[in-house]
């Protein structure tokens, strides 16, 4: 089991803590992490793009000119794809952009995004997060402290609202719960704090 410091909000080392193994792959999966990254970013996509085609615009069916004897090209009505204001051939369509990948490669994703963290001493243990008020000032003031640039992903229990409000207006903090931990969000931020309160609750997500 990995043995990491556990500070206070003061950047005072408090006491150790062990992550359990489960947290962590033996080896990181490039692979699995590019995967179900690209399968979050698919989710995210609203595939709202639509053309009319030829068959959906308003002209007239009425054919262009006669068939033999102009000697242009033979047409049948206006809303052909060759004039101006037809259908358009092979357009897009409202679609389904997302993919969901197997469980067991989520799990191994996440368990090699926590063990990239990890490698890199980016990976932070607090006793808690409590603050006492509303107040973004007092998170940026612990931010500094502790010098999680260029950006932080705190993970901690839903039901600390102050802390959440408190962060919602920062670009380089992001509050998470843990249900919501995900790979890309650790991926895209650089440090990554977990509360100890937390760790209970990440266990459950790599149960079999």
């Amino acid at each position: 089991m990995p043995t990491l410091s556990l500070y206070n909000l003061q950047r005072e080392i408090v006491g150790e803590i062990e992550l359990p193994s489960d947290f962590f792959a033996p080896e990181v999966n490039q692979a699995i992490l590019h995967e179900v990254v690209c399968a979050q970013l698919a989710s995210r996509r609203s595939g709202n793009a639509c053309t009319k085609r030829r068959s959906e615009v308003n002209h007239t069916t009425r054919k262009v000119y006669k068939q033999k004897g102009t000697g242009a090209a033979r047409h049948g009505d206006m809303a052909a794809p060759l004039f101006v204001g037809g259908g358009k051939a092979h357009g897009p369509k409202p679609r389904d952009y997302s993919f969901r990948p197997p469980r067991k490669v989520r799990v191994g994703a996440l368990r090699s995004a926590l063990t990239l963290k990890l490698q890199a001493g980016k990976l932070w243990v607090l006793d808690s997060f409590e603050i006492d008020t509303i107040k973004t000032k007092r998170v940026v003031e612990i931010i500094r402290r502790f010098d999680f640039v260029p950006s932080v992903l705190i993970v901690e229990r839903k039901d600390n609202e102050t802390l959440r409000l408190s962060t919602r207006n920062l670009l380089t903090c992001l509050f998470l719960p843990p249900e919501g931990l995900n790979v890309y969000d650790i991926l895209r931020h650089e440090h990554l704090v977990l509360t100890k309160g937390v760790i209970p609750d990440l266990a459950k997500r790599f149960e079999a």
